[in-house]
């Protein structure tokens, strides 16, 4: 009855995903900047990695700092956490490019300290010493960099090449010389054979072709080498585009719900939601009296949470509204419809 095109053809490697167990009883904190957050998201997904072993790592980021204001993409809106989820991401499983940075970083103290024993330019200045000074602003410039980086990489999927070409241009220097940029859409002409962790940055329900098989390709190519994929604010789920019948639902069975929820955080007007694997989804609401200035709501299963359900949950606990009553109420009955909705 459905033509068997890439998407209904799309078969995952030997390697299945892993999935893991809940560890509810504990509660997710909130992070301290955005800094902190991509340094614990990247955290999270190396454990992930490592309780995974052998087995496909396919997790999910998902990061929205907007509360609601549309005045960005959200691929614009989420350009800096990337760069430092992809650089924390990068220095924890990338080997030798942590120790790379840090000859980089001596590099340029280094330089910074000679530039400053030379003192100012003069106009009769030694030709060996202008060389130095050349020699020292380019070390500077480079951030220490002296040579390109040739071990193992951390790739940057973007939904389009266009994207994908303004990171080469922007990003250098603000993430460490392995990671290399790519897009799900046009020809593969990358060599991805050094390839150790992938990042599938804001991929789009209209993409979700290009991107799984993009997928199929990394995982069955490098089976034994990359550690794992990473979806960063992936938005695979759009009705106007998968619908809620057969396209969406085999969508989600084939990709969405094989990716664990490693790291999420959503802030809200009144406070946010958090998780870090392999802890609980934590429901936070902002309090002066409390320490640390916000006090605990709520602590969910590994679910992500609806946005209505979230919403509920405060005007609970802040006396807006009254709690469902036991047993198969009007409003059991609609949150029950709702996610089911979102299974289809």
């Amino acid at each position: 009855l459905y033509p068997l095109g890439i998407t209904e053809a799309f078969v995952a490697p030997t390697r299945k995903p892993w999935t893991s167990k809940l560890n509810a009883e504990v509660v997710t904190d909130l992070p301290e900047s955005l800094e902190d957050s991509a340094e614990i998201a990247a955290k999270a997904c190396e454990q992930f990695a490592e309780a995974a072993g052998n087995s496909l790592a396919r997790c999910r980021v998902d990061v929205d700092f907007t509360v609601g204001d549309e005045t960005y993409t959200l691929l614009k809106a989420s350009t800096e956490y990337m760069q430092s989820f992809s650089s924390a991401i990068s220095y924890l499983m990338i080997p030798g490019i942590m120790q790379e940075r840090q000859k980089e970083m001596m590099r340029v103290s280094e330089a910074k300290v000679e530039w400053m024993e030379m003192g100012e330019e003069a106009a009769d200045e030694d030709e060996s010493i202008t060389k130095r000074r050349q020699e020292l602003m380019e070390i500077l410039q480079s951030g220490g960099a002296t040579k390109a980086w040739d071990g193992p990489k951390c790739r940057i999927y973007f939904p389009d090449e266009g994207n994908a070409a303004l990171a080469r241009r922007d990003w250098q220097g603000l993430v460490p010389a392995c990671v290399e940029f790519s897009s799900c859409g046009g020809r593969q002409m990358e060599d991805i054979s050094k390839d150790v962790v992938h990042l599938y940055f804001c991929p789009k329900a209209s993409e979700s072709d290009m991107v799984e098989e993009v997928l199929k390709k990394a995982e069955t190519t490098l089976a034994d080498t990359l550690r794992m994929s990473i979806f960063v604010n992936p938005q695979l789920v759009d009705m106007g585009v998968t619908g809620y019948g057969y396209a969406g639902r085999r969508l989600r069975e084939r990709l969405i719900d094989q990716l664990t929820s490693t790291y999420y955080l959503k802030t809200m007007p009144w406070g946010a939601v958090t998780r870090c694997w392999p802890k609980a989804f934590t429901i936070w609401q902002e309090d002066q009296a409390a320490e640390g200035g916000y006090r605990l709501l709520s602590c969910l299963g590994d679910r992500i949470p609806e946005a209505v359900e979230v919403e509920d949950i405060y005007a609970i606990e802040n006396g807006e509204m009254d709690a469902p009553k036991d047993g198969p109420g009007f409003l059991n009955a609609i949150g029950d419809f709702v996610q089911g909705m979102t299974q289809l």
